[in-house]
């Protein structure tokens, strides 16, 4: 193990849900390679194979659950299974998410409740499920909510998705002053322009691009693989012990800049 002593995570238990590609697939390999056995979920068990993959190239040892965090069922049963296959839990990254861009004036109701159960509700009854877990432990330990810039600014065509990150945040805020005594952290992640598949839309379009780069101080996109990993392992890690109820962009100095 190369891993600064602070930010080792050997021994440690994680649940990433959202985990098959993307920003979930780069915080799940990070946790890996700081030492981490790590629990990763999606709605297709099959979807998570490459991830899966990834980690065990890493030298890590990675543990497939299929999980729906829009129905708290489906979340509950997801972060039970974990904990039984991992013996506990002691790290929960809640990144499982989805976006729809569309006008605000033609957003429908089963179009809000699709964004918002998954990306909010979701993101808490996770929580919920992993804090218990958490408490029962005796250990305490470190949640991570994958918040966004639209956590802080609107975005055209989001609203729904905004509605949820903000409520995030606020969840982050509450969550961390309310499980304190529980030895539990919470804090949060609020990237910027990453290119995934979930914002691929967005990138299709190269004036787009061009206006976005215009306004990152640091005049690139976000790297999944090296941009993302190393925040969330220091926060989930030694290192971080004294930080809890904080939202990090990772935006390339966008929020900074306006």
């Amino acid at each position: 193990m190369t891993t600064a002593p602070l930010f080792d995570l050997t021994g440690r238990r994680a649940l990433v849900t959202g985990g098959s590609r993307g920003i979930g697939q780069a915080i799940a390999v990070a946790l890996a390679r700081a030492g981490a056995t790590v629990a990763v979920t999606a709605r297709s068990k099959n979807s998570l194979a490459e991830t899966c993959g990834a980690i065990e190239s890493a030298g890590g040892t990675a543990i497939a659950i299929a999980q729906d965090v829009s129905d708290p069922d489906s979340a509950r049963d997801g972060v039970a299974e974990a904990v039984r296959t991992l013996g506990g839990l002691d790290i929960l990254i809640n990144n499982a998410g989805i976006e729809e861009v569309c006008p605000s004036l033609d957003v429908a109701p089963p179009l809000w409740d699709r964004i918002v159960d998954t990306n909010l509700k979701g993101a808490f009854f996770v929580a919920q499920a992993a804090a218990r877990s958490m408490r029962d432990g005796g250990n305490g330990g470190a949640i991570v909510n994958l918040c966004s810039l639209t956590s802080y600014v609107g975005v055209p065509t989001a609203v729904p998705y905004g509605a949820s990150k903000s409520g995030l945040l606020g969840m982050t805020h509450a969550l961390a002053t309310e499980w304190a005594p529980l030895g539990i952290r919470v804090n949060a992640i609020a990237p910027g322009y990453f290119r995934t598949a979930m914002t691929e839309v967005f990138y299709e379009n190269e004036d787009w691009q061009n206006r976005m780069l215009s306004r990152i101080p640091l005049a690139r996109f976000g790297a999944e693989a090296t941009d993302i990993g190393g925040v969330a392992v220091f926060l989930v890690s030694d290192a971080a012990a004294y930080v809890t109820g904080v939202c990090i962009p990772v935006d390339g100095g966008y929020l900074a800049s306006i």
